[in-house]
């Protein structure tokens, strides 16, 4: 089994990704790069000596059915780098994580919908509120949202998605074994429970030293096709993924806030250098040339039987986004009584909800 030296090579602490990959490359196979010689491995060009006898040394005293056992007996799920299922975008950064060692359902995350939200673990009732608000566009829909479970925006991130029915992946700088901060348990729980999954590369017994922290973003943003910064200041781990994003070719989005907040700063250098300016759902989707396709639960499943065909019709025109009274008669074709019949019945049934200035959205 392939998967047990991967994992024995990610134990190793000190070894990175880009060693462990190296060498996978050279032999073509991960179980013939672990077990080469130390005179092998010094054929290689370029290849670090001192590391390479480090590598050694570790691997003497390294019990292989153990340390894969280990991960097993904690009820820890583990993804390789050449596993068929290892998320496509990931594989395409530069420095892609040999390991993913996850608790939840990875495989009900749409991960060819990953949005990322990061932002400041200061952050401000205004700031919150933004991705909120944002966030909530998406209620509903196949979009997985992606962060690191940190303070601030990340936690806010990763509670609106579970609150409008998205799944969501936690990216954490440590291995399973912690919970970072400890304030979010419950939080860890719920994705892990059903709404999604949380993730590391980093085997069970690492801890979330400081330097982890900026290595974890470029998951965030690598798993990712877009990320939306929400607050950041100058100088920030926000800015870190940012860098990264870009760097990644992915897409880099921003949410304008007040420019009195020095949280603000890194955001309208971002937005003048070139990142794009989001203030709702439709600009992010605008922005990265989406479509969503709408997650109807099993309850709205029965109510929708009940439609008839005018009102199933209607269904389908209303989105995420609230659209006006007028907008419905223009795309339904509908006269005004016979969209306010439609509307009042769909309302009592609890699909749609009217917002202010006489807009419907689906519930």
């Amino acid at each position: 089994m392939n998967t047990k030296y991967w994992t024995a090579f990610s134990s190793i602490e000190q070894l990175d990704s880009t060693f462990i990959r190296r060498l996978y490359n050279y032999f073509g196979e991960i179980e013939a790069a672990y077990n080469a010689s130390e005179k092998d491995l010094k054929q290689i060009e370029g290849l670090s000596v001192r590391k390479a006898e480090f590598f050694i040394e570790k691997r003497r005293n390294l019990d292989l059915n153990k340390t894969f056992e280990y991960v097993l007996d904690k009820g820890i799920k583990i993804l390789t780098f050449d596993d068929e299922n290892y998320p496509y975008m990931l594989r395409q950064i530069s420095d892609p994580p040999v390991c993913l060692y996850y608790k939840g359902n990875l495989s009900e995350c749409n991960l060819e919908k990953t949005l990322a939200f990061v932002g400041s673990r200061r952050a401000s009732f205004g700031g919150k509120d933004s991705v909120r608000k944002i966030i909530s566009d998406f209620a509903n829909t196949d979009i997985c949202i992606v962060s690191g479970l940190a303070a601030g925006i990340d936690s806010v991130s990763h509670e609106s998605a579970l609150d409008n029915n998205l799944k969501t992946i936690g990216v954490i700088a440590s291995g399973l074994n912690y919970t970072y901060p400890a304030t979010n348990k419950y939080l860890y729980e719920q994705i892990e429970n059903g709404g999604g999954a949380v993730i590391t590369e980093y085997y069970p017994t690492f801890e979330p030293l400081k330097f982890r922290f900026p290595q974890r973003n470029r998951i965030v943003s690598g798993l990712s096709y877009g990320t939306v910064i929400a607050e950041a200041a100058i100088r920030s781990g926000a800015l870190i993924t940012a860098n990264l994003t870009l760097e990644q070719g992915r897409e880099l989005m921003c949410i304008p806030g007040p420019i009195s907040s020095s949280n603000m700063e890194g955001v309208y250098k971002l937005l003048k250098d070139g990142a794009s300016m989001v203030t709702s759902g439709d600009d992010i989707l605008n922005t990265l040339g989406w479509e969503v396709k709408r997650v109807v639960n099993s309850a709205d499943s029965g109510k929708l039987t009940e439609l008839n065909m005018d009102e199933k019709r209607l269904f389908d025109i209303i989105s995420v986004e609230p659209k006006g009274f007028d907008e419905l008669i223009a795309a339904s074709g509908m006269t005004a009584d016979e969209l306010l019949i439609c509307l009042t019945g769909m309302e009592l049934k609890g699909l749609i909800e009217q917002t202010a200035g006489d807009r419907y959205k689906k519930a």
